[in-house]
């Protein structure tokens, strides 16, 4: 089971693949849902990314998981589908009850799961292409 982490208060942020196409769809649905702006997004190969990535010792070229700090400057970190699991509990609605239910499954099938949607996520939605984000305020979302 994952570690119970009450963000309700502090800011936290999910560094995610920013050239995945896949990647960034699910941080505009996380957006479109998480309105509190409590939950702040980084690319993995960004600045913020990359020093983080330093800071907690993990590979800095290896972009197929995502990584989720409760805090921002904390040294607590999520990763794959413990990650997902902890980003769902922060929205509202149903599902921090999905992210609940995904811990009764043992981490290494959903892990295997995550592993098989990550090596696949470049076929699946193909090279993030930018375009202007639908929502301005969204913007303030993003560190650099």
């Amino acid at each position: 089971m994952v570690a119970q982490i009450d963000s309700s208060q502090r800011e936290a942020v999910l560094l995610y693949d920013g050239e995945c196409g896949l990647c960034n769809a699910v941080v505009r649905f996380l957006l479109r849902r998480e309105t509190s702006g409590r939950l702040k997004f980084a690319a993995l190969q960004g600045r913020f990314g990359q020093a983080t990535l330093e800071r907690l010792g993990l590979p800095q070229t290896d972009f197929d998981s995502l990584v989720f700090l409760p805090e921002i400057a904390g040294d607590l970190f999520l990763c794959k589908t413990d990650g997902v699991a902890a980003v769902l509990k922060l929205l509202p609605g149903e599902w921090p009850r999905v992210g609940r239910g995904m811990e009764w499954v043992p981490r290494a099938v959903r892990d295997l799961a995550y592993t098989g949607v990550a090596r696949s996520r470049y076929a699946l939605l193909g090279t993030y292409q930018p375009t202007p984000l639908p929502e301005p305020n969204w913007v303030g979302r993003f560190i650099d």
